[in-house]
């Protein structure tokens, strides 16, 4: 209930003052545990910067509010992103970590229960072994285990077991478990060639799929970019390829027909990231519906999604695309940029919706 008093008052329509000062009001109140989730540590920083009087007199709120915005800066989510360019930073790539030595590689090499996961995943039974990595893990306590333990299933091309335990390291980071690119060549090749960026559509699959080409969710959504069988076969139709439902696990196809819904979408919602990633989770008409009301700030109408799954991913879809750009490119971009400045209902000049859009 807090939490949605929270995310009422920054969509609110009162006066600056009043609104901000309902957003420290239903903060302060929260239980301690929840007050320490990153959201929340963010928008207080803000309300108390916003609130901070003119001149001298604000000059120690100020301070609160920018070392309230440090305690979370240089995280790698997404309100670490934010609050680091708040301070007027460049979101940074951590630096690599020392290669793993042979003696590291082999000593994970010879953990039985890594052994049985990998084994079991070679046999296409993925529950199982999912089951008996994760048990494994437990007696996993190093950084340098970790990082032996998700190089090991890296190479063996087990993505979501590769992101996920090198996600558990702390202070030792390697972005090239964490953000691998399986595909590089056919993911970059189909985005650019129908111009979409190709660090946006890899930050949608490691959130969708973490690349299993045959993943399944429990709502039948199938494949590296878990397409719904009613729209593949929608997009299929739509860009003249030939499809039969038993295409649709296939990388090549799943990747074509699902980089072609995405820019669909981001052309029907102008080009914004933020709408078009909640279209493709929720659907459009959701995105559609979400966007009317106030003009408010991106981040203020993603935190304000209603459903969590939805707030949660387009959070992390945008997140994962920024440290994509810099994989890709080289250096790291703007969060906000990609979010762009705020979300409102549709300009009056834009172009009809695509109502067929599914």
């Amino acid at each position: 209930t807090l939490a949605w008093a929270v995310r009422a008052a920054l969509r609110s329509s009162l006066p600056e003052a009043e609104r901000w000062a309902m957003v420290k009001r239903a903060i302060a109140a929260m239980p301690d545990a929840e007050r320490e989730d990153p959201a929340w540590i963010y928008w207080d920083a803000r309300a108390t910067l916003a609130l901070a009087p003119e001149g001298a007199a604000g000059d120690t709120a100020r301070a609160t509010g920018r070392r309230t915005l440090e305690s979370i800066a240089g995280r790698m989510d997404f309100y670490g992103k934010l609050a680091t360019e708040d301070l007027g930073r460049q979101v940074a790539l951590p630096p690599a970590p020392a290669p793993l030595s042979d003696a590291e590689r082999e000593a994970i090499r010879q953990v039985p229960g890594l052994q049985r996961a990998l084994h079991s995943f070679s046999l296409g039974l993925r529950s199982e072994g999912v089951r008996e990595w994760n048990f494994t893990l437990r007696d996993l306590v190093s950084d340098r285990q970790l990082l032996a333990a998700a190089q090991w299933a890296c190479e063996r091309e087990v993505w979501d077991r590769c992101i996920n335990t090198s996600d558990r390291t702390r202070a030792e980071v390697d972005m090239n478990q964490r953000f691998p690119m399986p595909f590089r060549k056919e993911v970059v090749a189909q985005s650019r060639e129908i111009g979409l960026d190709p660090a946006y559509v890899y930050g949608l699959i490691r959130q969708e799929s973490r690349f299993i080409m045959d993943a399944r969710s429990h709502v039948g959504a199938s494949g590296l970019m878990q397409l719904m069988p009613a729209t593949a076969r929608w997009t299929a139709k739509k860009i003249g390829l030939d499809f039969s439902p038993s295409m649709i696990t296939d990388r090549d196809v799943n990747l074509k027909l699902g980089t072609n819904y995405l820019k669909l979408a981001l052309d029907d919602f102008q080009g914004s990231q933020v709408l078009a990633a909640a279209a493709y989770n929720a659907g459009p008409s959701r995105s559609r519906r979400w966007r009317e009301g106030p003009v408010v700030e991106t981040a203020i109408w993603a935190e304000n999604i209603p459903f969590s799954e939805t707030r949660d991913y387009v959070k992390k879809v945008l997140s994962n695309a920024t440290w994509y750009a810099a994989l890709i490119n080289g250096q790291v971009g703007s969060l906000k940029g990609r979010l762009g400045k705020t979300i409102g209902p549709k300009p009056v000049d834009a172009p009809e919706d695509n109502r067929d859009l599914p």
